[in-house]
């Protein structure tokens, strides 16, 4: 099976960079800044699925930042834009990406829908945007830590790759006292309990070294992501989840124009 899928890889080689190319040129797409080194994704059952030919699904679990709050349409929202990289990228496998954020809620009410919006799906890979709105309402961090653990725990007991996502640098999150300790607490559950880190917060100080500060990828509420913000982060998720698995990973891809910016 390796060998099949080794040889799948070798004669989709150019269609994948081709594909991803298309799926972020079209006239009026975003222009998207150089990853940042990034800590490399463990998705072990993701890979079996696609190595073996079988439907790959993942679940973008989360609140405000993973339904799409501020971008211009549900096709803009980071799973969307997400679903699209890894289609493009891999011609003839069955990947679906499943958008189950809801604005507002926290650790809590994430933690107590996991039935219905995961386990219900059977996905391989879960990515999990969790923090922001601990941030922002002073949570208590040792609850948080539990609660992020157990859910974690749960779904990797049910041979789920788990991937965390972190705050975005966007103002409102920046002026949260307690902005930062969320974010260290998630790197820390990801290493305690075999998750991995996804890191927004590093993958944007990336992009201000380019000379992209954050502002270019943040909404006129100082909070969430504007287009350009949801496709970068998918574009960067979408190259460290096809690393992960095994398969090429284009290049970042250079647009010769950008989206209006909000």
């Amino acid at each position: 099976m390796r060998q099949k899928w080794q040889s799948f890889i070798l004669r989709s080689v150019l269609a994948a960079g081709i594909g991803l190319a298309a799926a972020g040129a079209r006239a009026g797409e975003p222009l998207c800044p150089p990853d940042p080194p990034l800590a490399a994704l463990s998705l072990p059952h993701l890979r079996a699925a696609l190595e073996a030919g079988r439907p790959a699904t993942i679940v973008a679990l989360g609140s405000s930042s993973t339904q799409g709050v501020m971008a211009s349409g549900p096709g803009e929202a980071y799973p969307a834009e997400l679903a699209d990289a890894l289609q493009a990228a891999l011609p003839g496998r069955r990947i679906t990406v499943l958008n189950r954020g809801i604005g507002g809620e926290d650790v809590g009410h994430e933690s107590a829908r996991l039935d219905r919006s995961v386990f219900a799906h059977r996905p391989q890979a879960v990515i999990w945007q969790v923090g922001a709105n601990a941030a922002l309402h002073g949570a208590d961090p040792a609850r948080f830590r539990r609660l992020v653990t157990a859910g974690i725990r749960r779904m990797r007991a049910r041979g789920i790759d788990v991937v965390l996502m972190d705050n975005q640098r966007s103002p409102r999150l920046l002026a949260a006292p307690e902005d930062g300790v969320f974010d260290r607490l998630l790197a820390e559950v990801a290493q305690e309990t075999g998750a991995t880190l996804f890191s927004r917060d590093r993958l944007m100080r990336g992009w201000a070294r380019e000379g992209d500060p954050p502002a270019e990828f943040i909404a006129t509420d100082s909070l969430h992501h504007n287009d350009r913000g949801y496709a970068c982060v998918a574009r960067a998720l979408a190259r460290r989840i096809l690393d992960a698995v095994g398969a090429p990973v284009p290049p970042p891809v250079e647009l010769l124009e950008s989206r209006e910016r909000e």
